[in-house]
């Protein structure tokens, strides 16, 4: 992948990173815990520890340590990824015009190990996510050291997917999706909810399809060879079953929330060949 237009604006970029604190905030209801919750199965790991985080405790504030030996940690990923997010916004920024609306910038936050936002505590665990309490995408960027270890999942192009997929997250806060998902969760059967909180997420893995054919198009970067096949492998390696597999050993298509390997690649691809913002539309697909 290679930068055409570098975008290094940093208006909408908060830099926690060597940042330490015993905070904790409430989680607040609704689909806000759940997309926290749910990390965007960019892990497969065992989150019981940080469900702790969202229990509603005590929201005190505590001192705030900085270890000055991290705070340019994975530079180079700050870089990287914070120019994927600014480009996303710009890609978005002409959608929404093209469509007769104003797109609302989200900002970026990169932290180390522990931080807090408006949809709780988040730890180095959790992995990215997008929080529309406060409209800010959380990112660890040790998480791109595990992609492309423990998921085998390498490549600027997968960093980029993960990142434009959080942004994805914000489009869909803005176009009142996130909103109207909110209006169901408690209020019908779980196994319902999990079906609608899939199509959100391949909804998301469409946008970040979306972003790189714009991307493209508007000359910002300019794909090389295995650059899709990169992001195709991030979207292979976090599908709900390719996750439950190694993790148990088997499937519940029941408890499913992001889609199979499967999806999660149909509908970025179908994102980045299109470019075409109408076709995203997961939750009147006759097919995921």
């Amino acid at each position: 992948m290679k930068w055409l237009k570098k975008n290094d604006d940093t208006s909408n970029y908060e830099d926690r990173r060597g940042m330490s604190s015993g905070r904790k905030v409430a989680a607040g209801g609704g689909i806000g815990a759940i997309i926290v919750l749910a990390l965007y199965l960019f892990t497969g790991q065992d989150f019981s520890p940080v469900m702790e985080m969202f229990s509603g405790g005590a929201t005190g504030e505590q001192t705030t340590q900085v270890d000055p030996s991290r705070a340019n940690e994975n530079e180079e990923l700050k870089v990287f990824s914070l120019r994927v997010f600014n480009s996303a916004n710009d890609v978005w920024t002409e959608i929404f015009r093209q469509n007769g609306s104003e797109y609302r910038k989200p900002t970026f936050v990169t932290f180390t190990d522990f931080t807090t936002s408006e949809c709780g505590g988040a730890s180095e665990q959790v992995g990215p996510f997008y929080c529309p309490g406060d409209e800010k995408v959380y990112m660890d960027l040790n998480f791109f050291h595990k992609l492309a270890s423990q998921f085998q999942a390498p490549g600027e192009l997968a960093i980029a997917y993960v990142t434009a997929h959080e942004v994805g997250h914000h489009v869909q806060k803005l176009l009142g999706t996130l909103d109207e998902m909110n209006k169901y969760r408690g209020r019908i059967p779980e196994k319902e909810y999990n079906e609608l909180t899939v199509k959100l997420e391949l909804q998301a893995d469409f946008y970040a399809g979306l972003w790189v054919h714009y991307a493209v198009k508007m000359g910002m970067i300019e794909l090389e060879d295995g650059d899709v096949e990169s992001a195709l492998g991030a979207a292979n390696a976090v599908g709900d079953d390719t996750i439950q597999k190694k993790a148990q050993g088997y499937v519940v298509p029941d408890s499913f929330t992001h889609g199979t390997s499967e999806q999660r690649m149909r509908w970025f691809m179908k994102g980045f060949r299109t470019g075409d913002f109408r076709q995203g539309d997961t939750f009147n697909a006759t097919t995921l």
